[in-house]
C-alpha cells in the first residue's frame, strides 16, 4: 500500500475546511436570524400594542399641527394632567393644577369629572402607583368614553372658578376644545350618533377606523408613551415615588425627602426608588428642557401629608412671589357654582325648616366599611350632647352611601324608629330639586363655554352635550351640610368630610 503523502493529505484537509466554512457561516447566520426573530416576537408580545402602534414606524406617529404650525395657539403653552379616584380627590388635584399652571405660566386644560374610581393611582406610601404615562392614557380613554356616552361634565360645570379667570390669574381651556384643535379632528366625530352607529358596524367603517386610530395615536402622544417630543410634548415621568415638588424653598434643590421606602419595603418589593425634593420652576420652567414644549403633561397632581412629608407637592406658601401667594389663597376654597349652592340652601330652608345637624356617614366604600361602630359612636355622642340643649325632636340631615332600605338593624334604623326624639331628612337622586338643578346646569353648560371667560372663540358641538348630570346629588348634599346650624359629624378620613368642613369654614351657605 502506498503510504499517505503528508503534504497531499494536508492540502486535502485544507480544501475540505475551505469547502465547509461557507456551510458553517450559513448555519451561524441561520441561528443568528432565528434568535433575532424569536427576540423580536418576544419583545412584541411584552410591549403594549398601543406602544408598538405609535413607535413601530416613525412615519405613523401622528404629529399634531400645533407642533409645527404657529397659527393655532400662537405663543401659548399648556398644562395637562391626569385626575383620578373620587370627586373630592379630583377637586384637590384641580386646585394643584391651577397652582402649577400659574407657577409655570401655562394655560390649564380643564378636565372632565371622571366616574368614581374609574381611574385609580395606587398607593404613594407603599411606592406602588400607576406610571404617569399609563395614568394619562387611562384618563384620555375614559374622557372619550364620557363623550361617546353623553355623560361628559366639565369640572367647571360644577366648580366656580370665576375668581381665578376673571383677573387673568390663570388662563384655562376646556379639554374638548383643546383636543379638537390640537389633534386636528372634530369632537363631533366622537360623540355624534352616526359615528357610534358606524362603530357598531355600518357604512363608512373604514373612515370610522381611521378617525378612531387618529384619536388613539393623539392620546398616546399626549400621554407620553412615545416619550417627550422636542417643542411639542414634554411628559413629566417623575411621580410620588421619586419626587416631591417644591417652590422657592430656601434649601438645596434635589435634596433627599425625609420620607423614603423603609428597608423592609425595599427588600419585599425590590424597590430602588429615592425621593428627592425638587423646585418645579427650576425643573420645568424657563431654561429647562420642558420650557419649549407646547404641552407639559403631568400624571397625578394629588398630594397629602404623610409621615412629616407630602406625598407629591409641598407648596403651601410663596412669600417671595405675591402673585402665586394670591393664587394659593384663592384656590384654598373653590365653591360650587351658584345653582348648586342655591339648591342646597333651598332644601335646608324650605324642606328641613329648622336648625339641624348634618351626619355624613361613609359606610360602604373602601376602608370605611370596616369601621361602622366607630362612625356611629361619634354621631351618638354628638346627639347625646344635643339632647341636653333643647327640646325634641332633633333634626338630622343624613348623607350616606348606605341605602335607606338597609338601615334596619343599624343605628340609623334606631334613629328612624324614634320619631319623637329625632326627625331625619335625606335627599335622593330622583327628587325634583336635584333633577331641576341638573337641567339648569345642562342649559348653562359653563364648561363648554369657557371661551367666554378666557376670551376664546372656539366652541364645542351640541352633539356632545350631556344627557344627564348623574352626581349632582353629591354636590347638593354637601351644600346642605354646610348649612347645618347644629353642627356637623363627618366620617374620619373621608375627603368628602374634609370638603364639607372647608365649606363651613368659608361659610358657603351664607353667601
Amino acid at each position: 500500500m502506498e503510504p499517505l503523502n503528508p503534504i497531499r493529505s494536508n492540502k486535502w484537509r485544507k480544501r475540505e475546511n475551505q469547502n465547509q466554512r461557507p456551510k458553517s457561516k450559513s448555519f451561524s447566520l441561520f441561528i443568528l436570524l432565528s434568535c433575532s426573530l424569536l427576540l423580536f416576537i418576544t419583545y412584541k408580545r411584552l410591549l403594549p400594542p398601543s406602544v408598538l402602534s405609535i413607535s413601530g414606524n416613525s412615519e405613523q406617529v401622528l404629529v399634531p399641527p400645533q407642533c409645527t404650525s404657529s397659527e393655532e395657539f400662537r405663543g401659548e403653552k399648556f398644562l395637562w394632567y391626569a385626575p383620578h379616584s373620587g370627586f373630592s380627590n379630583q377637586l384637590s388635584e384641580f386646585k394643584n393644577a391651577i397652582l402649577m399652571a400659574a407657577i409655570l405660566n401655562r394655560t390649564l386644560i380643564v378636565p372632565p369629572i371622571l366616574d368614581h374610581h374609574a381611574v385609580v393611582l395606587g398607593s404613594c406610601p407603599k411606592f406602588r402607583v400607576l406610571s404617569p404615562s399609563d395614568l394619562r392614557f387611562s384618563v384620555w380613554n375614559h374622557s372619550l368614553d364620557l363623550l361617546r356616552n353623553h355623560r361628559y361634565v366639565s369640572m367647571t360645570d360644577i366648580i366656580d372658578i370665576s375668581s381665578i379667570v376673571s383677573d387673568s390669574t390663570v388662563s384655562v381651556i376646556d379639554f374638548r376644545v383643546f383636543v379638537s384643535k390640537w389633534c386636528g379632528w372634530s369632537i363631533d366625530g366622537v360623540c355624534h350618533e352616526s359615528y357610534r352607529t358606524r362603530q357598531r358596524g355600518g357604512n363608512n367603517l373604514g373612515l370610522e377606523r381611521t378617525l378612531f386610530e387618529d384619536i388613539r395615536k393623539c392620546g398616546l402622544l399626549l400621554s407620553g408613551y412615545n416619550g417627550s417630543m422636542s417643542n411639542c410634548v414634554y411628559a413629566v415621568d417623575e411621580d410620588c415615588r421619586t419626587t416631591v415638588w417644591t417652590y422657592q424653598k430656601d434649601v438645596e434643590d434635589g435634596i433627599l425627602d425625609p420620607f423614603q421606602p423603609d428597608d423592609q419595603l425595599k427588600k419585599k418589593k425590590k424597590i430602588s426608588f429615592v425621593r428627592r425634593r425638587r423646585d418645579v420652576y427650576r425643573a420645568l420652567g424657563p431654561g429647562s428642557e420642558a420650557e419649549s414644549a407646547k404641552v407639559l403633561a403631568f400624571g397625578t397632581l394629588f398630594t397629602a401629608p404623610y409621615k412629616g412629608s407630602e406625598s407629591y407637592i409641598d407648596i403651601h406658601e410663596a412669600g417671595k412671589d405675591p402673585r402665586i401667594q394670591s393664587v394659593m389663597q384663592k384656590t384654598e376654597f373653590l365653591p360650587f357654582v351658584p345653582e348648586i349652592l342655591e339648591a342646597g340652601k333651598e332644601f335646608a330652608l324650605q324642606k328641613i325648616k329648622a336648625p339641624f345637624l348634618c351626619a355624613q356617614l361613609r359606610l360602604l366604600d373602601g376602608q370605611f366599611k370596616n369601621h361602622w361602630k366607630g362612625t356611629f359612636l361619634v354621631l351618638k355622642q354628638k346627639l347625646e350632647s344635643l339632647k341636653l340643649n333643647g327640646p325634641p325632636p332633633i333634626h338630622i340631615f343624613v348623607m350616606t352611601d348606605l341605602p335607606m332600605s338597609n338601615w334596619t338593624g343599624t343605628y340609623l334604623g334606631d334613629l328612624l324608629k324614634d320619631s319623637d326624639a329625632f326627625k331625619l331628612s335625606v335627599l335622593r337622586g330622583d327628587d325634583n330639586l336635584i333633577v331641576e338643578t341638573a337641567n339648569k346646569l345642562m342649559d348653562i353648560a359653563r364648561g363648554k363655554n369657557l371661551e367666554s371667560v378666557s376670551k376664546r372663540s372656539y366652541t364645542v358641538d351640541n352633539h356632545c352635550d350631556p344627557q344627564s348630570f348623574t352626581d349632582i346629588l353629591l354636590y347638593v348634599e354637601q351644600t346642605v351640610c354646610s348649612c347645618a346650624s347644629l353642627g356637623f359629624v363627618g366620617t374620619t378620613g373621608s375627603t368628602i368630610a374634609e370638603t364639607i368642613e372647608l365649606m363651613r369654614k368659608y361659610k358657603a351657605c351664607s353667601g
